[in-house]
């Protein structure tokens, strides 16, 4: 055993109770762990009871250190436990109601709950230090120059540029984007694995964003302050949005954890329920607002045949069924293949579609929550897809359309 160091067998432990004990007469050891049980027993409840908690591992052997001294014990209890810390706490308050050992009157103080994690992170953070001072010691002033360069490297975590604006690897090729504020933002999202997202560099959003707009699905990831709004309202304006996700009140999306851009990534909401939130129009209505509309004026009346109001067109039983399975996806950025009975084979997340669907055999129809652009409908001709399902249809040639047939909400 080291020095400093104690060994309580089981590598699972969390935490040691410590307590004091005191005896008034000659005790030992073993009279000492049989009024532990004894008189616990009961006390807890089955799911803690000491015997159990002992023979599954979720207490360690029950360590009795005394001393005699003119008749009287003294000595300490530890008791390792892998609980959690309130359990912890309700076993050592167990110990504490031990009032008799053997024929003598006893009494026993909980001293302290250590927490061993703690211990081990401090030996941890020591033997860091120890490390790092021999790499230090060793590094020449080159080899200094060099760490700065790969740190400054690692920092900026491969932030591209798509016509001019900070950008990740994967913006161009993707089917769905993540727009946000600043360089910052990207490297952060960057380092959480997120590649195809773009900054906009300021309240004026530039044109390359407006034309990603126009074919990609977009997610506008803004602060949770004043100035994430205004970038927001601007980006409403002027790019085709099509969902909004927000950081924490008060928090920039560069400073988020991981776990924070994931969450915050799940909650984003369809741009029109936004819209219904902050009490406002969707665009197209929004230039009509607080305008009143003419009063048609009366055609006179045709005698004859009424007209016939234009039907839409009558959706078949498999159109209808591929609906549904985007209704199912509302909400998810994801994309589903279907095979020959239209039944899914596979879920992909929408920045991988196109690459999965190259290697993909024997899908009929790809079903995606975002907007159906050129290249995944090049790729489904090639592939043999006979459907292709989205939320809107992008800049689409009608030459390009032939061979597969192409399916929106509209």
């Amino acid at each position: 055993m080291s020095e400093g160091r104690t060994d309580y067998g089981n590598g699972a432990v969390k935490y040691v109770i410590r307590a004091k004990l005191r005896a008034n007469g000659y005790v030992e050891r073993p009279d000492v762990v049989g009024a532990i049980f004894g008189q616990t027993e009961g006390l807890l409840g089955d799911d803690l009871d000491l015997r159990r908690l002992l023979k599954t591992g979720r207490i360690g052997r029950i360590d009795v250190k005394l001393r005699n001294k003119n008749g009287k014990t003294v000595g300490e209890i530890i008791v390792p436990s892998s609980l959690d810390r309130v359990e912890t706490a309700l076993v050592a308050a167990a110990l504490e109601q031990v009032d008799r050992i053997g024929p003598c009157r006893a009494e026993v103080e909980v001293v302290s709950i250590d927490d061993i994690r703690k211990e081990k992170r401090e030996r941890m953070i020591r033997r860091a230090r120890e490390i790092l001072r021999e790499m230090v010691s060793e590094v020449t002033p080159d080899s200094s120059e060099l760490v700065q360069k790969v740190k400054e490297a690692v920092e900026d975590v491969e932030v591209e540029e798509y016509k001019g604006l900070p950008a990740g690897p994967n913006v161009e090729d993707s089917d769905a984007i993540i727009v946000v504020e600043g360089r910052a933002d990207v490297a952060n999202l960057l380092r959480c694995g997120i590649k195809n997202v773009i900054a906009v560099e300021g309240t004026n959003v530039p044109e390359a964003i407006v034309e990603l707009s126009k074919e990609k699905t977009v997610t506008a990831f803004v602060d949770g302050d004043r100035g994430g709004e205004l970038i927001l309202k601007e980006l409403l304006q002027v790019a085709d949005v099509d969902y909004v996700a927000k950081a924490p009140k008060g928090k920039e999306v560069e400073e988020l954890t991981r776990k924070e851009i994931k969450r915050a990534l799940e909650r984003k909401v369809p741009v029109e329920e936004y819209l219904k939130e902050i009490g406002e129009r969707p665009k197209d209505k929004e230039r009509e607002k607080g305008k009143k509309k003419p009063k048609p004026k009366k055609r006179p009346e045709r005698r004859g045949r009424p007209r016939k109001k234009k039907a839409r067109p009558k959706r078949g039983p498999q159109e209808r069924r591929l609906l549904d399975r985007l209704k199912r996806l509302k909400g998810t950025f994801r994309a589903e293949f279907l095979d020959e009975g239209l039944k899914p084979v596979k879920e992909v997340e929408l920045d991988e579609l196109v690459e999965k669907l190259k290697s993909e055999d024997g899908v009929r129809a790809v079903v995606l929550d975002g907007v159906i652009t050129r290249r995944l409908v090049e790729a489904a001709r090639e592939k043999g897809v006979k459907y292709v399902v989205g939320v809107k249809e992008g800049d689409l040639d009608p030459e390009i359309k032939k061979g597969v047939k192409i399916i929106t909400m509209s």
